[in-house]
């Protein structure tokens, strides 16, 4: 006869609701009652058919999406694709809770990690900040079993359990690769926009990107990284400043943030100035950019497949099954005016 969970809290010496919380991998466990459990499933062999036990009692997975606030397009397009997600919660049976905290403000998003430990909650989804005390939060929930998704930007040094994103190292080399060709072999100044480097996309981005200029385009000079810190006025009175103070700039680099303040200190200074550019991410802003010549390219990943990965991941890691990697994994679109969607 095959075991059951009456087995599993018979030969555990604990109740039924514990040996569910442990299936469940839900917290209020403590360890050495949880090993005990453990023990004894492997001991009397139980094999749990998790999909079918989840759809049989109608398993609702309660998901938690941590997500900056401040006027980055891209950022409201991935806060529009949880709400959209959240439209499909009872076909999916989610429970889809989102917590805005300030970019780039390390203690708000350690504060936000914190207040989800002790919750019966089946999985996090932030997009994170690359600082030890972001890792050391993500850290505490992964001990609590609870699984964490990092989004767009990655925290590697962290037991976080799967990044939902793009090859940010292979974006910028992209990005320096379609810049250096745009410029066909022209000498000059390039100058390069980020939002902070405090988050690992855009330092990776810009790993990649300083590469490939090093290796093939040694014509092409790399100026001091700008931080616009998500704000357009900011990086509009960056990108102006860098521009009157030096004639040289012939190409700029936006790593993917800050492009509506861009595009007015380009347009500003059109078509005087002759400059190529290459930005991230396809938004209302850029389209109409890349329409009307301001810019050449933009480099783009989907929000939606971000966001849908990652509640698939996260139900997935909670029931203790596989990821399939090739369904996961989140390509690089490359746009010009002529192939725009």
């Amino acid at each position: 006869m095959r075991p059951t969970v009456h087995d599993i809290a018979a030969a555990a010496g604990v109740s039924l609701a514990t040996v569910d919380r442990v299936l469940n991998q839900r917290p209020g466990v403590r360890l050495v009652t949880r090993e005990k459990v453990e023990a004894a499933i492997r001991q009397i062999g139980y094999i749990r058919d998790v999909a079918a036990a989840n759809l049989a009692k109608s398993r609702v997975y309660p998901l938690v999406f941590i997500v900056p606030t401040g006027d980055n397009s891209f950022m409201h397009g991935l806060r529009f694709e949880v709400h959209q997600a959240t439209l499909r919660a009872s076909i999916e049976r989610t429970d889809i809770r989102i917590v805005e905290v300030p970019p780039f403000d390390v203690p708000a998003l350690v504060a936000a990690l914190d207040a989800l430990q002790e919750q019966d909650i089946a999985g996090v989804a932030l997009v994170a900040t690359d600082a030890p005390e972001v890792r050391a939060a993500v850290d505490r929930l992964v001990s609590e079993r609870i699984p964490v998704i990092t989004l767009v930007s990655d925290l590697t040094d962290s037991t976080r359990h799967h990044y939902a994103g793009i090859d940010n190292i292979a974006a910028g080399r992209t990005a320096a690769r379609l810049l250096g060709r745009f410029l066909g072999g022209r000498e000059g100044d390039l100058t390069v926009l980020a939002g902070s480097m405090l988050v690992r996309d855009h330092r990776e981005r810009l790993q990649g990107f300083s590469a490939v200029m090093a290796e093939e385009f040694p014509k092409l000079r790399l100026l001091p990284v700008l931080e616009g810190r998500d704000d357009p006025e900011r990086a509009k009175s960056l990108v102006s400043k860098a521009l009157s103070e030096n004639k040289d700039i012939i190409g700029i680099y936006s790593l993917g943030a800050g492009n509506r303040g861009l595009i007015a200190a380009l347009k500003a200074v059109r078509p005087e100035r002759e400059l190529t550019v290459v930005v991230h991410e396809l938004t209302r802003h850029t389209r109409a950019a890349l329409l009307d010549g301001t810019i050449d390219a933009v480099l783009n990943q989907d929000a939606g497949h971000e966001v849908r990965s990652a509640i698939r991941v996260m139900k997935a890691t909670a029931d203790g099954q596989a990821v399939i990697a090739d369904q996961e994994r989140i390509r690089l679109d490359i746009f010009l005016k002529d192939n725009l969607p």
